[in-house]
């Protein structure tokens, strides 16, 4: 279906830090969203925009929105990388490698929750920090933001009722599809045919997962593409729905920066690739999913 996507690693080292860019990618929903402020270990950093913080993995002077806070932007629709529990608040694999990041550059955790486009404007118009939402590499978001290393793989699949006649993933042409708005599955999903895709006259977009599903049990769609982790999800809560056997595609999950934040995505990147090393982000995955 589509060739595998690599993320690029940007290890730029710099003098001193650009202020942050507007960059405008187009439109984008309703900004205002819920915040949700996690403590990711003793705010002992010096993160003000013109003094130097260092994490475990070398020093570099790199700046944050706030002082004392990383900021991270996410739509916390998307289990199990993010979402709100019973208490309200927003859990999930992002989630927690993000605070895991704050505790190792000695910054204490806020949590933007907002629809997936403003999410990811948000770090481009300087409003958080860095982006974590099951987000995979497009050479399109490359322009305008910077991205880590890998720190999952993502597997795209098709749900459709159990009473359906389509039968696998080479059944969907012609048929109506339901993606998350502004994800890769809807860009995927609404290219031509000569593309790989069904076009656009055949998907629609929704501003999360919960309500393209809600969508094909109500008969409005005939499947909905979604990454294998929230699918499980929505599958596990709703009866008369399955998932399609094989990958429709296959997709590796980074964070990204503002394009040119060499220096924070550099500290970023250290504290991630140690993570890796050392387990904690599998252990942090393994917490959620289990399979």
């Amino acid at each position: 279906m589509k060739k595998f996507l690599t993320c690029l690693l940007a290890l730029v080292m710099v003098l001193s830090l650009a202020a942050c860019s507007g960059n405008d990618s187009g439109n984008a929903g309703d900004t205002s969203g819920d915040s949700s402020s996690q403590t990711g270990g003793d705010t002992t950093g010096d993160a003000s925009g013109s003094g130097d913080s260092s994490s475990g993995s070398g020093d570099a002077a790199f700046a944050t929105v706030e002082e004392g806070k990383i900021i991270m932007s996410t739509n916390a629709s998307f289990p199990p990388y993010e979402m709100v529990d019973e208490s309200g608040n927003i859990i999930g694999i992002d989630a927690e490698i993000a605070a895991a990041l704050a505790e190792k550059l000695g910054l204490e955790l806020e949590i933007m929750d907002m629809d997936f486009d403003s999410a990811l404007l948000a770090v481009q118009e300087g409003r958080s920090d860095m982006v974590l939402a099951g987000l995979s590499y497009r050479e399109d978001r490359d322009e305008v933001m910077d991205f880590s290393t890998s720190y999952a793989t993502g597997v795209q699949v098709v749900i459709v009722p159990d009473d359906s006649d389509i039968q696998s993933n080479d059944d969907l042409e012609g048929k109506m599809i339901g993606t998350q708005r502004g994800t890769t599955g809807f860009i995927y999903a609404s290219d031509t045919p000569e593309n790989g895709g069904y076009g656009e006259e055949h998907v629609l977009a929704y501003d999360n997962g919960a309500l393209a599903v809600q969508a094909m049990m109500n008969g409005q769609i005939d499947a909905v593409i979604i990454d294998n982790g929230p699918a499980q999800e929505y599958v596990k809560a709703n009866s008369g729905i399955h998932i399609l056997e094989g990958n429709w595609v296959l997709e590796d999950y980074c964070l990204a920066v503002d394009e040119g934040n060499s220096a924070l995505l550099e500290v970023l990147n250290g504290a991630l690739e140690e993570m890796i090393e050392d387990g904690t982000v599998q252990t942090i995955i393994d917490k959620y999913i289990t399979a």
